[in-house]
């Protein structure tokens, strides 16, 4: 028995070693719950727990094994909840599609004539971005004005006043 508990130690061990470097390709996008680092996390838990427990305690093999199993299976779900989840929920982006800015709010930065363009500021995530702008309701929009975007149409903002009554 113990040498299933030294395969399992050190194969968790190696894996984790592997995913340092080939993280990237080994991971699955439909069996989210089965990141490598939780589930190499548990079977390193259950190696060495196994190891632990043989050598220890007077319990008998059946026991250690459960036991262990039950550890590693803690060990995983505490790996995937408290680290993994939570990094791949932290992740930011700063990159956006111009689409995304219909309904945004902004102000305009150079004045958008009636029958031309401008430019407007709009935040986006972390930062904000400059954009080319026109008028939506074709009005002339100085700069310095607050606005909403109407709608996105060839690579330009269509703008509007944003009343703020």
């Amino acid at each position: 028995m113990i040498e299933l508990f030294w395969a399992c130690f050190a194969g968790g061990v190696l894996f984790a070693l592997v995913t340092i470097f080939f993280g990237d390709w080994l991971q699955t996008d439909h069996l989210q719950f089965f990141e490598p680092v939780s589930v190499v996390g548990g079977v390193t838990v259950f190696g060495g727990m196994g190891i632990l427990l043989t050598r220890y305690s007077p319990l008998a093999a059946w026991t250690v094994v459960l036991f262990s199993l039950l550890v590693a299976i803690v060990v995983s779900l505490c790996i995937y909840f408290l680290y993994v989840k939570r990094m791949r929920d932290a992740e930011n982006s700063t990159g956006f599609s111009i689409t995304e800015l219909a309904g945004r709010i902004g102000e305009v930065s150079a004045a958008i004539p009636s029958d031309g363009y401008g430019e407007v500021v709009i935040k986006t995530g972390v930062g904000v971005t400059n954009q080319i702008a026109a008028s939506f309701d074709k009005e002339e929009l100085p700069a310095g004005t607050r606005i909403v975007v109407v709608e996105v149409k060839d690579d330009t903002l269509y703008v509007s006043r944003l009343d703020s009554e």
